[in-house]
Order: structure tokens, then sequence, then C-alpha cells
């Protein structure tokens, strides 16, 4: 019987990992070709013989997904696997009515099909999108477990835009280890929150294998999700986070909405700055989707390092990059800080952007006058530098969840803004964690 041919569409992540646990030793499939979108610079490069297994010796090209069309008529595409996140139930359709015009089926892999058992006990921290507090959430699970005598290894959603093979299995437990993989402002966020609690972090390629390294050392294993995917895990115990601040978007965005689903418990974030309205519909869709879950109320209280840097002051406001970019959220904890000490005003950066920055502006023209902390690479990174260094205020604040004047030489006074998650109410995650006996 002939193989059948498949191409895999992605974003340097979901689209490895449904490769590695559904289609590398499949004998039944023949996978030809994956397309790249949404991250900067990431197709033109191969998936690596290394890593691909013995089904493919030359491992298999990635290509930008505008050459889809082309791609499935060339390497005669029977099958087209969709595998990136993020993005509204009308977008992955519409991709669905392209593959199928083009003669080719579309599938999305499931649960049962992607996620890894692990031996150790496994707590899931996923979101409905980009940008919802995930982070923070993930932050206070930790020390739950920490602070209960348990050894916690987090496992981060992959972000691998280098060297794929040098990237298979990496442990991240000290500031150095971030400089040794030359991590992007991307990853660093992600990490290093981490790091600076004493913990250690895990990503890269291959999360079969990036599973039993942490098992070594775990107590309990906390899949730290990205974007709003599904976790690659098999979960004890699943927290999504929803945003009220972006009602009805848990009901319209893949996977999110399947994220929502799964979760044995959702978080309602960040309520002390939303709406009511905002906040009802929220409580009204998990009930449609997923009555048995146990709903926790949550705020999201900032701290900020040098208010006298904001007040009275124009002040460029740098936020989170994926959370204004495809999570398309309006503002962040810096906007938030900007208006709560009373800013002057937030100073237009699109007049002082360059390259990749001026791009990022093109491609996504609702993001307004705040700047994304985009660092995908050392080019893109200099180019932030310079954006921020040539745009015309008096002080920067700096809302990612990193200390931007570490990795960036800033010209003028910054100042950072910081953010945990704070639980209200009858409901919380010890509670859940101690009904599901973890504590």
């Amino acid at each position: 019987m002939s193989r059948r041919n498949v191409l895999i569409m992605g974003a340097a992540g979901r689209d490895f990992h449904n490769f590695n646990v559904f289609f590398r030793d499949n004998e039944n499939y023949n996978v030809v070709a994956f397309t790249a979108t949404q991250i900067p610079n990431i197709f033109g490069r191969s998936y690596p013989a290394e890593l691909a297994g013995k089904l493919y010796p030359d491992g298999i090209k990635i290509y930008e997904e505008s050459e889809l069309v082309d791609l499935i008529r060339k390497f005669k595409v029977e099958e087209v696997v969709f595998a990136y996140s993020d993005i509204t139930f009308n977008y992955v359709m519409s991709k669905a009515s392209v593959v199928n015009a083009a003669g080719a089926s579309f599938r999305l892999l499931g649960a049962s099909e992607t996620m890894i058992k692990s031996t150790k006990p496994v707590v899931a921290v996923l979101a409905v999108r980009t940008g919802c507090g995930k982070s923070q959430t993930s932050r206070r699970i930790v020390k739950l477990l920490q602070d209960a005598g348990k050894k916690v290894v987090a496992v981060r959603h992959p972000m691998p835009y280098g060297d794929l093979v040098k990237q298979k299995v990496q442990r991240f437990a000290s500031i150095e280890d971030l400089k040794k993989h030359e991590c992007t402002i991307e990853e660093i966020e992600e990490y290093e929150p981490h790091i600076a609690r004493g913990g250690v972090i895990y990503a890269g390629v291959d999360y079969e294998a990036i599973l039993r390294e942490a098992e070594k050392e775990a107590d309990v294993i906390l899949w730290d999700g990205g974007n709003n995917d599904m976790s690659f895990y098999n979960a004890d115990v699943t927290f999504t986070v929803v945003d009220p601040h972006r009602p009805g978007h848990e009901m319209m965005y893949y996977p999110g909405n399947t994220s929502l689903r799964l979760a044995d418990a959702v978080i309602i974030n960040k309520m002390d700055s939303a709406s009511k309205k905002g906040i009802e519909t929220v409580r009204k869709n998990i009930r449609e989707v997923n009555p048995d879950a146990t709903v926790i109320d949550a705020n999201s209280p900032l701290t900020v390092d040098k208010p006298e840097l904001i007040t009275g002051k124009r002040v460029l406001v740098v936020e989170d990059g994926p959370t204004l970019t495809h999570g398309e959220m309006k503002y962040g904890a810096g906007t938030v800080a900007a208006e709560r000490f009373k800013a002057k005003e937030i100073v237009d950066p699109r007049p002082y952007t360059v390259n990749s920055i001026s791009d990022t502006f093109k491609k996504y023209p609702d993001i307004g006058v705040l700047l994304p902390a985009m660092g995908y690479g050392d080019e893109q990174i200099k180019d932030l530098e310079v954006t921020i260094n040539k745009t015309d205020c008096d002080s920067v604040i700096i809302g990612t969840p990193i200390d931007l004047g570490r990795i960036l030489k800033i010209n003028k006074p910054s100042t950072r803004v910081m953010y945990e998650l704070e639980e209200f109410g009858a409901n919380s995650c010890e509670s859940v964690l101690k009904a599901k006996g973890l504590l």
C-alpha cells in the first residue's frame, strides 16, 4: 500500500510535535513538506534528518505558507494537517476551504493522538488567547507546589527558532543557560521568570525526549502552555485562563475553545480592570461549554518599580510582542500603568520604527501607539533597540515579563511593570490542587 502524502501547516511548534508523535515513524504517511507562518523568518529551512527519523533521511523542507496551493499540486498532497494556534474559527475554515479546493483533505489532530503520558503527575496551564495571564498563573501554581515540598519542573510550549538539532532538548536553570542557547526575547520572557524563582524549565523540539529528561528531576511536571494550544502531555489537572477584556474570544478561537473545554478549572483573570459586562459574558460562555469546571476569580495586580518615571511624563509603552500581534490585545500591563500613574502622553513609536519593527506595524496595523517587544533574532532585537532609542519621549514603560534593559541598551530612563495572579472568592488554584491530591 502506498503512503499517503501529507503536508503540515505550522509555525515552528505544534507542527513539529504532531510530526514527532504521530507521523515520524508511521509508514502509512509520507510528510512531503511543512509550511510556516506567524513567526518571522522561520521558513526556508528544513526539519533535519537527525530529528525526522528513518523514513526521512534527507529531512523535510519548510516553505512559506503563501506557497500552500502550489505545494499541494507539486507534491500531490492528499492530506493537509493544520498545526498552529491562536486563530479564529473563520481563519481555520478559510484555510480548510483553500486546501479542499486544491484537492486535498484537511485535518486537525486531536488530544488522544498527540498527548504523551508522563510517569509523574502533570499540571497543565493553558489559555484561550495569547496574553490572558497564563505565565503568572504558572508561577502561582509552581509556588504552591514548591511550598508543599514538591520539586517542580516546568516544560514550556515550543519556540524553536534556531538550530533545531541543537534545540532538541533544552534545559534552563540559570541566566547563563539563556545565553548559551541564544534565546530570543520571546523565549527569555517565558523562561527567565521560572529561573529567577530558582526553578528549572525545559523546552525544545522533541517533547517526548524532553519529558523523559524532566521526569528524572521532578516530583511534578508543569506544562506551561503557549498561544492557546492544548497540552502536549496528558494532564492530571488542567487550568485554563480566560480574559474578560476579550469577552467572546473563548468561543471563537482555535484551539482556545478546545483548551476551555479540557479545563478542570477555569481562571477568569484581570477582573480588577475588566468591565462587569465582559466578566459576565465570559462566565456565561464557561457555563455553556464546560459547566463542570471549577471557576476561579482572579486579579492581575500591577507593581511598578519607578512610578515617578510615569507621572506627568511623555512615555513610550513597550508591551509583550505576541500579545499585541496575533494576540490582538489593544493594551497590556504597560498601558494600564501609564493610565494608573497619570502619564502625560503615550508617545506613538511609528514615526521612529526601523526595518523589521516597521514591518510588524504593517502586518498588524491595529497595534496603534504601543510598541511590541519583538525579538525573534539578533537583527530584530537590534531594530527594537534602535526604535526605542530614536523615539522622542521622556521615559520608557517596560510592560514585558522581563527587564528589557538587561538585553537592550536603552538611552533614556525606564521603569518595569510586574504582575502576579491574585485569586479571591471560594475557589483557588490551591483548593483545586488539593482536590486533585497534588497538595
